[in-house]
C-alpha cells in the first residue's frame, strides 16, 4: 500500500460538477454560480470530438477562463483511458498546486457513472475536493416517459446494457423496476433478452432524454441503432403507458 500523501495548504479546491442530462436549464444553481466565477475549466471530450459537457456549460463559461480537455479515445481497451485520466489529473494538479480552484465539468452526476469519479480517485488523496450533484439520465428519461420509478418498498435495479445476457437475467427477475443504460449497440440484445423475460410490453425506450433531439417510445418500437445517449426503463406488473 502506498503512503498516504498530504493535502498542499495552499492549493485550490478542485470542483466536481454535475451538469444533468443536457438541456442547461437543468443545471443546478450552486453548479452555475461555480461556472460561471470559474479560472480554471477542465472537461472530457471523446476522440478529439465535441464535448457534450462543455457545450451543456458554454453559456456560462466566462471569457478568459482557462480550460483543461482531457481527450479521451474511442475504445474499449481500458489503458488508453486510464493514461487519458493521468494525463488531466496532472494538468488540473498544476493548477490546483498554484492556488487556483479547478471547476471540472461532468455530464449527468459526477458519482454515477460520471467520468468526474476517474479524476477524484488521482486527486482527492491530494487536494480539497467538493461535488456538486446533477440530475441523472435515470431520473430525467423517467420524467420524460412519464414512468414513476419506485415507490414504498419497491426495489430499482441500474445496469449497464454491455453485461452478458446470464447476468442480465438474473438480477431482471430480481427488480421491480428496471433501468437498462449505456444501451448504444446492444439494444437488439437487450430488446430479445426483455422479449424472452416476458416484459417486452413493459419496456419504454428514451434516447437523448432533454436534448431537442430526444425521442421516447415503447421498446418494440425502438430503432435497432442507438446512440450511446440511450436508455431502457421497465415496470413490471403495469402497462407503463396507462
Amino acid at each position: 500500500m502506498e503512503p498516504a500523501q498530504e493535502m498542499i495548504p495552499q492549493a485550490g479546491t478542485l470542483f466536481g460538477v454535475g451538469l444533468g442530462p443536457g438541456d442547461p436549464d437543468l443545471v443546478t444553481r450552486r453548479a452555475a454560480r461555480l461556472i460561471e466565477g470559474a479560472t480554471v475549466i477542465a472537461y472530457p471530450a471523446l476522440a478529439g470530438g465535441d464535448s457534450l459537457a462543455r457545450s451543456i456549460a458554454a453559456d456560462m463559461i466566462p471569457p478568459g477562463a482557462r480550460e483543461i480537455l482531457i481527450d479521451l479515445p474511442m475504445t474499449t481497451d481500458r489503458a488508453p483511458a486510464q493514461a487519458a485520466y493521468d494525463a488531466g489529473a496532472a494538468r488540473i494538479a498544476e493548477a490546483l498546486e498554484a492556488g487556483q480552484d479547478v471547476v471540472t465539468l461532468c455530464e449527468g452526476d459526477p458519482f454515477f457513472y460520471g467520468s468526474f469519479m476517474y479524476l477524484h480517485a488521482r486527486l482527492a488523496p491530494r487536494f480539497r475536493v467538493q461535488v456538486v450533484p446533477g440530475v441523472t439520465s435515470v431520473t430525467a428519461c423517467a420524467a420524460l416517459a412519464g414512468l414513476p420509478l419506485a415507490a414504498r418498498n419497491e426495489a430499482m435495479t441500474v445496469l449497464p446494457g454491455p453485461l452478458d445476457d446470464d447476468a442480465l437475467a438474473a438480477r431482471i427477475r430480481s427488480a421491480d423496476t428496471l433501468v437498462l443504460m449505456k444501451v448504444g449497440r446492444h439494444l437488439p440484445r437487450l430488446r430479445a433478452l426483455l422479449a424472452r423475460e416476458g416484459l417486452l410490453d413493459a419496456a419504454v425506450y428514451v434516447e437523448r432524454a432533454s436534448l431537442p433531439s430526444q425521442r421516447v417510445m415503447p421498446l418494440a418500437e425502438a430503432p435497432n441503432a442507438a446512440p450511446y445517449f440511450s436508455m431502457i426503463l421497465v415496470t413490471k406488473g403495469a402497462d407503463p403507458w396507462l
